[in-house]
């Protein structure tokens, strides 16, 4: 199934998607030398919405969650780019331990899970999942939609390395360790200190990581990249401000929050003006780590950040792990003319290494083109891909399905370049 772009591309979004496929070997060589230069992150997600006259991304997930949403006749893509990526991290790795989230309620969740063993063993690994959650304490298994079960095994840490210890199945130590686990709750002692390569690295998790951060190196990307191309980077990328010391709770830090929303509506009115959009702009207020969709809101005015509710407060200033909210990025709204079956959808990438390995639509359709659509009542179609996003025919029209796709592609892998110097900056190891 191929979503409906509701509103038709036109101005300076068809034309720059035009661009991006005739300047297509460009792009592809000036990519290839920024992988020269930055490590790609192990795998990533990537959020992508398309209003027709803009296409940007608004969130990048280092610890991808749905696996099990992409189409599997692409699973050799997947297999290809994990050999590549393992072998840059651990050349000489035979075995490979995946820790996963601790919510073991959600199984499409550990179905997602069971597709990331199925990738890696395709690879050419032994694989076993081995959970941090002290609710097990020996081996279970797990159905999960689709019939399909999965093993979860507790670790044992000895010394300063990671194992797993069954008589049934023998002892497992592994080379390297795949998380799959975002750390929103702080990285617990039994992760640290590890000589085991641990992939991603634990600074990529919300524990430390800022969305606003990670905003910060796509700007830097983008004008690099929008120079390339003699186009206005605008285009490509959400406006941001953040505001930290805020608790939605005690009321403090609503000024700071309401001046910059102001600041960057106005930023925004002006854009819309220049390419003569009658769209009302809005903005995004979420926390500045963490994910699940929580912690986020539409603003269209001032008013709206001054005028929360006690309801709207309480979600707002808590997010996954019962953490509290205290920063927040303010990101440009970009609306999704896309939908499927008259729901609204947009679109996420997902990319091992620096291959585009797929990708799906989130649905919602209870939310609004200019709402968050990470949220309870979502579903995916994970068919939606069904031509690679690495394979545009240059000949046909921008919005045929190879041609939108490889533009996804590009812009995702943007945000994928941002995200591997948003790591190595934030780094402890280059402190």
């Amino acid at each position: 199934m191929v979503p409906h772009l509701t509103t038709a591309l036109s101005g300076p979004l068809l034309a720059l998607e035009k661009r991006l496929l005739q300047e297509m070997p460009k792009i592809e060589h000036w990519f290839r030398t920024q992988w020269l230069e930055y490590a790609a992150p192990f795998y990533a997600s990537v959020d992508l919405r398309n209003a027709g006259f803009k296409l940007a991304p608004v969130d990048t997930n280092l610890f991808p969650g749905g696996f099990n949403n992409l189409n599997p006749d692409f699973l050799s893509l997947s297999v290809q780019a994990a050999q590549i990526a393992v072998e840059k991290v651990c050349p000489e790795a035979r075995r490979l331990l995946i820790i996963p989230e601790n919510h073991t309620r959600n199984t499409y969740y550990l179905r997602n899970v069971v597709e990331l063993v199925t990738i890696m063993q395709a690879a050419g690994l032994d694989v076993r999942v081995g959970s941090i959650n002290p609710e097990i304490t020996e081996p279970t298994q797990f159905e999960t939609p689709g019939g399909k079960t999965l093993l979860l095994e507790p670790v044992v840490r000895e010394n300063n390395r990671l194992k797993l210890k069954s008589a049934e199945l023998g002892d497992f130590d592994s080379c390297a360790i795949l998380l799959n686990n975002d750390l929103s709750g702080g990285i617990p002692p039994v992760l640290q200190n590890l000589e085991q390569n641990l992939i991603p690295p634990l600074h990529a998790g919300w524990s430390t990581r800022r969305k606003s951060q990670h905003f910060a190196a796509y700007d830097r990307v983008v004008k690099d990249f929008a120079q390339l191309l003699d186009i206005d980077p605008w285009l490509l990328n959400p406006y941001f401000e953040t505001c930290g010391e805020i608790d939605f709770h005690a009321r403090t830090g609503e000024d700071c929050l309401a001046l910059k929303v102001e600041q960057l509506l106005e930023k925004i009115k002006t854009k819309y003006a220049e390419y003569n959009i009658s769209q009302e702009p809005f903005v995004i207020v979420k926390a500045d780590a963490g994910t699940y969709g929580m912690g986020i809101m539409t603003v269209k005015t001032p008013d709206d950040v001054r005028d929360l509710n006690r309801k709207a407060r309480n979600k707002m200033s808590v997010v996954k792990e019962g953490l509290q909210v205290t920063e927040v990025i303010i990101q440009e709204g970009v609306y999704t003319f896309e939908s499927i079956n008259d729901a609204v959808a947009e679109p996420v990438v997902y990319m091992m290494d620096h291959f585009v390995v797929g990708g799906f639509y989130r649905v919602h359709t209870g939310r609004g083109v200019d709402e968050n659509l990470n949220a309870p009542g979502m579903h995916f179609v994970p068919l939606a891909f069904e031509r690679s996003c690495t394979t545009p025919d240059c000949d046909e029209d921008p919005e045929t399905i190879p041609n939108r796709f490889y533009a996804y592609g590009v812009v995702a892998r943007l945000a994928l370049l941002a995200a591997a110097i948003e790591l190595q900056e934030n780094d402890p190891l280059n402190a």
